[in-house]
């Protein structure tokens, strides 16, 4: 079978499985009390790198009849999503726990794209900045692959080992921190949203206690 077919085969295998877990165990959504859940970014993000690698591994099998090894920046690359999706989880918990705090995430969804680039406040451009690395990094990913896989380049002792590309120290840097950022501010979106309703109390039993007016 053409090698870059086969890998696009396998792709769709893997998106439409993970669509499916999603669609009926809502495996890429917030944990939340609304109805219509909201789309979770720390989620989509490791979902995306799980499907591009898990895709390229087997496409490769398929292609020299072995297994890959993964270099060391393919394996950091998991391991950046799966550590931001560890941090966004402990906030979440630590939220939940919090009887004061009012979730964002409880609110309904306002559909994909938007819930994954949007805190209490609506669109936030760090969350935008992650989502657009990610998605810039993961099509250079793929594009690397097929272009290897249909040329051939890396030929020599152990071939299949060649075919996904070695990023550099730099990019590696750069996807962390911007996922750092993400699971930084992460921590603030929803207290916002503690004193917003604290203000709000304080205003209502200043109103109340208020001297009505002689006249």
């Amino acid at each position: 079978m053409n090698p870059i077919l086969s890998f696009w085969a396998i792709f769709a295998t893997i998106a439409l499985l993970v669509i499916y877990c999603d669609l009926k165990y809502d495996m890429l959504k917030d944990a939340s009390i609304s109805v219509k859940k909201p789309y979770s970014w720390s989620r989509v993000q490791l979902a995306w790198w799980i499907v591009i690698v898990l895709s390229a591994f087997i496409a490769i099998i398929c292609k020299f009849d072995i297994a890959p090894t993964l270099n060391e920046s393919t394996v950091i690359l998991i391991g950046i999503s799966s550590a931001t999706i560890a941090a966004a989880k402990v906030i979440d918990l630590s939220d939940e726990n919090n009887a004061e705090v009012i979730r964002h995430q409880d609110k309904s969804s306002t559909g994909f794209f938007l819930d994954i680039i949007s805190d209490e406040n609506g669109a936030s451009i760090h969350r935008f900045q992650t989502v657009v690395f990610n998605i810039a990094f993961g099509v250079y990913f793929i594009v690397y692959v097929l272009n290897h896989m249909k040329t051939g380049i890396g030929h020599g002792a152990n071939p299949q080992d060649l075919i996904m590309p070695d990023f550099g120290n730099n990019n590696l840097i750069l996807l962390g921190l911007s996922s750092g950022t993400y699971a930084a501010l992460k921590l603030t979106e929803n207290k916002t949203a503690v004193k917003v309703k604290s203000s709000s109390i304080t205003a209502l039993v200043d109103e109340e206690n208020r001297e009505p007016a002689i006249g």
